[in-house]
């Protein structure tokens, strides 16, 4: 059984459909991407698996359960999570806090517990000191624990994003165009960087990118999307070599 399976998924937007019978499978482990042109809609569809929009119809499925419909903290604490192509982070809070913030769906104290201080509070406050720390050595943070976000360099932004997602215990990640703005080395380091989570987290990823070089350097499988409708998928090297997807999307 996929890990995350779509089925006629879609969405209009004042009578302009946006995305039309989406159909994708991804199965457990698997580092998945999906491309296509300006405007195609991806980022719609990831708004879509991610509940900030409704589909107008279709249906998703993760891990076998129905999630069609649900709100974004509900499909959050069932399993995905994501990135955003324009950085989202808390930046005036700390890198530290930061990931804290993606642990509170883990990690549960009474409001009581809070305004007074109870030992619960101080224990469950260690606990989640002690995982965001972990978290950030795997993206050598952990010397800017204290820094405020927004003072983190571009790339360092980038790793933190994505280790606030993978706070909350995903079992599906979605990262939206990661390499966007990054110099030739932040890519590179990127693409190592993703490649070790997966490893390392046994992480099933699904990938937005117009990197073509990191697309095809870590992706198995593509889907490409074209004015919200899916012109091609199967094997990265299969779609990037087919004529349909070079002239939509490469331009040629």
């Amino acid at each position: 059984m996929a890990l995350l399976e779509v089925k006629n998924l879609g969405i209009s937007f004042g009578g302009l459909r946006a995305v039309n019978n989406f159909n994708i499978e991804i199965e457990k482990g698997q580092l998945y991407g999906l491309i296509g042109p300006n405007g195609a809609g991806k980022t719609t569809v990831f708004n879509l698996l991610t509940g900030v929009y409704k589909p107008d119809e279709g249906s998703v499925f993760l891990d076998g359960k129905n999630i069609t419909g649900k709100n974004n903290i509900e499909i959050n604490k069932a399993g995905i999570a994501r990135t955003f192509q324009n950085i989202r982070l808390f930046k005036d809070m700390s890198v530290l806090d930061n990931v804290k913030a993606g642990l509170h769906n883990q990690y549960h104290y009474s409001t009581i517990e809070g305004i007074f201080r109870l030992p619960r509070y101080f224990k469950v406050e260690k606990e989640m000191n002690q995982k965001a720390m972990e978290l950030l050595k795997v993206f050598s943070l952990e010397e800017e624990a204290d820094f405020l976000a927004a003072n983190l360099p571009y790339g360092k932004q980038r790793k933190l994003e994505i280790a606030r997602a993978l706070a909350t215990n995903p079992k599906l990640l979605l990262l939206d165009e990661p390499a966007a703005g990054m110099n030739p080395n932040e890519t590179k380091e990127l693409m190592d960087t993703i490649s070790f989570v997966r490893k390392h987290f046994h992480m099933t990823i699904l990938l937005i990118e117009h990197d073509m070089k990191l697309v095809s350097g870590i992706c198995e499988k593509l889907t490409v999307l074209n004015f919200g409708e899916v012109l091609a998928e199967g094997k990265t090297s299969e779609v990037l070599n087919n004529k349909a997807v070079i002239t939509a999307y490469l331009g040629e």
